[in-house]
Parts: structure tokens; C-alpha cells; sequence
């Protein structure tokens, strides 16, 4: 029986990785544009919270200090955005906000009417599958994660 050291099942892995979200060129500074730009709408999305853009109310109502759950969802959506904009951490920032939105869309939205054009939570849903998608591509080229695993 041959037995593989652990650095070469941790290498092995990452290869494996590697080639099973490889992408074209072009399709892999696509997905980094469409991070950035998901990444920007969905921090307008979070800072309304504080009453910026608008405020949740479009008049500048902030959601109140500490209430829960929309002032810890303004807080989690605002950090996340900023990491899966600048593409660190991207995978996990995806994953938590992707859960955020389905949270969203099952406590809010879902007891309001069966189909999300009727609950007003198309934005829910499409959000959380739209980070689901992240999450499992990645942040394509131009993402400081590509940075990172280069430098290693």
C-alpha cells in the first residue's frame, strides 16, 4: 500500500482545485468585473442601513443602533460587500452573504406572498444566489485572494 505524504495530498488538492474553477482569460476578468460590480450594488445595499444613499426609507432613516435583525444584517452586508469587492476573502465573504439574503428573503419577504415579485424580495433572492455563485467560482483574475494565492 502506498501511502502519500500529507504536503503532497495538499498539493494535490490545490491542483485539483485549481483545475476544477479554471477559467478562460476572458471569462475569468468577466467574472472579476461582475464581483466588482455585484460587490458595489450590494454596499448601496448595506449602507442605506446607516442612512446613507437614501436611507432605508429613501428620506435618510437609518436602521436604529443595535436592533435586531436589520441593524446586524446593515453590518454584516456592508463588511461583506467591501470584501467580496476588493475580492479577499471572497469565498467566505460570498457564502455569509449569500446566507444573509436567504435569511432575509425566509423571514421577511417569504411571509408576505408565495413568489418573490409578490413579497417584494426578488433583490433577497437574487442576491443570495448571485453570492451562492461567487462562492462557488470565485473572484475570477483581478481579486486580491489571486494575489494572495500567487504570492504563496
Amino acid at each position: 500500500m502506498t501511502t502519500i505524504a500529507p504536503s503532497a495530498k495538499t498539493a494535490t488538492a490545490a491542483t485539483t482545485e485549481r483545475r476544477r474553477t479554471q477559467l478562460s482569460a476572458p471569462a475569468s476578468a468577466v467574472l472579476s468585473a461582475f464581483r466588482v460590480v455585484v460587490g458595489f450594488l450590494f454596499l448601496c445595499h448595506g449602507v442605506a442601513g446607516f442612512g446613507l444613499l437614501g436611507g432605508i426609507d429613501g428620506n435618510g432613516a437609518a436602521v436604529p443602533l443595535g436592533q435586531w435583525p436589520g441593524w446586524w444584517a446593515t453590518i454584516i452586508e456592508t463588511a461583506g460587500a467591501l470584501f467580496v469587492l476588493a475580492g479577499l476573502f471572497t469565498r467566505q465573504a460570498a457564502v455569509l452573504l449569500s446566507g444573509t439574503m436567504a435569511y432575509a428573503y425566509f423571514t421577511v419577504h417569504a411571509a408576505e406572498g408565495l413568489l418573490p415579485l409578490h413579497n417584494m424580495g426578488e433583490p433577497a433572492a437574487m442576491y443570495s444566489w448571485i453570492f451562492l455563485l461567487i462562492a462557488a467560482v470565485g473572484p475570477g483574475t483581478f481579486a486580491l485572494d489571486t494575489l494572495r494565492r500567487r504570492r504563496r
